[in-house]
């Protein structure tokens, strides 16, 4: 009996030390690269986008022409889009919708039931499919975000899309690409800078609706706190070593780039998101700027506290809300 306590006891002390040391390997991993915490974040924000799409459904109206997985881009597997418009002669104005995900995770079937629902008030919506990091970086994502924009309006007329009325629209960090996007179409010194032109008219784009987004690359630097470790770890995973490449993250970060000429935005964040001062900061740029912009934020004490993505959730007056103030600015940049 001796004998067999002795070899338990030791068997406990080898497991140890090699929980010990995978532990101590995974610390390592995750200072060197961002694949190990970007894949936690993956399967985390992957659950919590099902959650959200399966509580749409109820509100998803019927009689929708769809439109699935059509290619913008035949050499790359994520290069599709969905579209989805109610039975109505003529041209549409369309939503162009990039999803979110922290850059490392999602789909267009994630927002694809909210899409339906948008598409029920009137317009044509299109969700565009990306490659996401850290297999993917910047700025892969925003070059094919522009692609799909071309290709939605080079056949405009076979997805019942008016050309003329286009608005760019995402959340988190799809809202961050949907933006970038505008900057392209709107200002060619930028487009030039990045090196990705976009062919759409700069007066067809009617306008952007950004939600939750991450906006500014530089807000994560120097803070340990969950939130912007989560932030900070996405932003990693996209830009890559180039992060602190003050030049990249500026070009990236929507804030110092916009001008005059940026489109009318629609922009709204929850008073508990951690993302919040991205969406303070953009609005105080826009502002600036002189943009027409209209802004959904809450108060501080707002109760219940309202979280990230919190627009998705159409069964909170918040969340419709959000949608009723969206549509109207659509209908009204649109008209």
């Amino acid at each position: 009996m001796r004998g067999t306590g002795l070899r338990t006891r030791a068997l406990a002390r080898t497991t140890a030390r090699g929980a010990a040391a995978a532990a101590g390997l995974l610390a390592v991993a995750t200072r060197v690269t961002p694949w190990p915490s970007a894949l936690a974040i993956r399967a985390v924000f992957d659950r919590g986008a099902a959650r959200a799409s399966a509580s749409l459904e109820r509100h998803v109206p019927v009689g929708l022409v769809e439109d699935l997985d059509e290619a913008y881009d035949i050499s790359s597997p994520d290069g599709r889009l969905d579209v989805f418009r109610p039975e109505r002669a003529g041209p549409l104005p369309a939503v162009v919708w990039v999803h979110g995900g922290a850059f490392v995770s999602g789909s267009k079937g994630d927002v694809a039931n909210y899409l339906r629902v948008l598409a029920g008030r009137g317009f044509a919506t299109v969700g565009v499919d990306y490659s996401v990091a850290p297999g993917s970086r910047y700025p892969t994502p925003v070059r094919q975000v522009a692609a799909a924009l071309d290709h939605v309006v080079d056949h405009a007329d076979r997805l019942g899309i008016d050309p003329t009325r286009i608005v760019l629209a995402g959340d988190s960090a799809g809202a961050q690409i949907a933006a970038q996007v505008a900057l392209l179409t709107t200002d060619e010194a930028y487009a030039r800078g990045v090196g990705i032109a976009v062919d759409l008219a700069p007066e067809a784009l009617r306008g952007v609706v950004l939600f939750c987004g991450a906006y500014d690359f530089t807000l994560a630097r120097g803070s340990t706190r969950l939130g912007s470790w989560l932030v900070d770890t996405a932003i990693w995973s996209y830009l890559g070593p180039r992060r602190r490449d003050d030049t990249i993250t500026r070009q990236g970060s929507i804030p110092p780039n916009l001008t005059p000429a940026f489109p009318p935005t629609f922009v709204s964040a929850g008073n508990g998101d951690p993302l919040l001062p991205h969406t303070l900061a953009l609005v105080r740029s826009l502002g600036s700027h002189g943009v027409d912009h209209e802004t959904l934020v809450f108060a501080d004490d707002h109760e219940p506290r309202l979280g990230h993505e919190f627009q998705l959730d159409l069964d909170t007056p918040a969340g419709r809300e959000a949608l009723d103030r969206a549509v109207a600015f659509i209908q009204r940049v649109t008209s």
